[in-house]
């Protein structure tokens, strides 16, 4: 009784041991992740942080190219004026409700709907079927701008040049001119299989990775092709729906390209000018015979706090916190 030595308590002296190099590998964990973080945060400050900074700057002078080509210091903090021109603009109305109509419609019909439809189609066909009519789609997204315009407007114009024209006179049928009657039309379509094809790769690659266990179970409870997509496809494609719904708001919002080429806001006054066209006539043209960079950024300066504000609608309706939430695992 009185040799017996006392055993140290075995749990404690596990834990005050155990507990320093666990302390450890989290710190290194956090430190690897945040490596490789590293250079999407630097790509992030360098593209977009900085240059917020320097519009939200410029959007509070008055710099121009008049005054910026002679001497900088002429250049003069205005403050909210150029808001404020820009609020009593009487067109920045009509270029707002343009580029909500542009940005809803295309990415309605195109960008989501008719991506989720191609998906939908070639994953339930022969492969290489499926695979060649997604090639096919692929083909207006890596076209250069001006050569894809210049086919389009090689189909739509004017008899007796375009093709379409030809067609409608073979078939006795008067031919409009596309641009100047329809031509958001024309525009949204144009823009519309380029945006159709990022979906459509985002969708495919999430159906078939979606585990064959969970088909082949619907199919042995004898589903059919619609039931399996209501019921277990498209329940399963939240998370790839945000990030395609909201990359491509945020890429209709500021892309502006194909309209300058095909329409440059037109035809007429307004037309088809969007929020992004419109800072880039005011600031980096001279379509209004005077590159006003100050008044410009502030039209970019909005279009960023717009872009900001649907991301984070869109992270609250999809629910992101609860998409990229750790599982409820607990740590033995």
């Amino acid at each position: 009784m009185g040799g017996e030595i006392s055993s140290p308590p075995i749990t404690r002296t596990r834990s005050a041991a155990g507990a320093p190099p666990r302390r450890r590998a989290r710190s290194r964990g956090h430190l690897i992740a945040y490596g490789f973080m590293a250079p999407a945060g630097l790509l992030v400050l360098l593209f977009f942080l900085i240059p917020v900074v320097l519009i939200v700057f410029l959007s509070m002078t008055d710099l121009a190219h008049s005054n910026f080509t002679t001497d900088l210091t002429r250049m003069n903090f205005v403050g909210l004026a150029n808001f404020q021109r820009l609020l009593s603009d009487q067109f920045v109305g009509k270029i707002f409700f343009n580029t909500v109509f542009y940005v809803l419609f295309t990415l309605a019909l195109f960008n989501v709907g008719l991506a989720l439809v191609i998906s939908l189609l070639t994953v339930h066909i022969n492969r290489r079927a499926g695979m060649f009519f997604r090639a096919l789609w692929i083909l207006p997204r890596i076209t250069p701008v001006i050569v894809y315009i210049l086919i389009w407007r090689r189909l739509i114009a004017e008899p007796p040049f375009g093709i379409i024209a030809q067609f409608n006179s073979m078939l006795g049928q008067a031919t409009p001119n596309y641009i100047t009657d329809m031509p958001w039309i024309v525009v949204i379509l144009v823009n519309g299989f380029i945006g159709a094809s990022f979906g459509m790769i985002i969708f495919t690659s999430a159906i078939e990775s979606i585990p064959k266990d969970l088909m082949n179970a619907s199919l042995v409870d004898g589903s059919t092709a619609m039931q399996r997509i209501r019921y277990v496809i498209l329940p399963l494609l939240r998370w790839p729906l945000l990030f395609v719904v909201t990359y491509q708001t945020l890429s209709l919002l500021t892309s502006f390209e194909q309209i300058l080429v095909l329409t440059n806001g037109g035809p007429g006054l307004y037309r088809t000018e969007v929020w992004a066209l419109t800072a880039y006539h005011r600031a980096l043209s001279t379509y209004f015979g005077n590159a006003q960079w100050g008044y410009g950024s502030a039209f970019a300066l909005v279009l960023v706090a717009i872009g900001v504000v649907m991301a984070v609608i869109y992270m609250r309706v999809f629910r992101f916190d609860e998409l990229v939430a750790e599982p409820k695992i607990e740590d033995l």
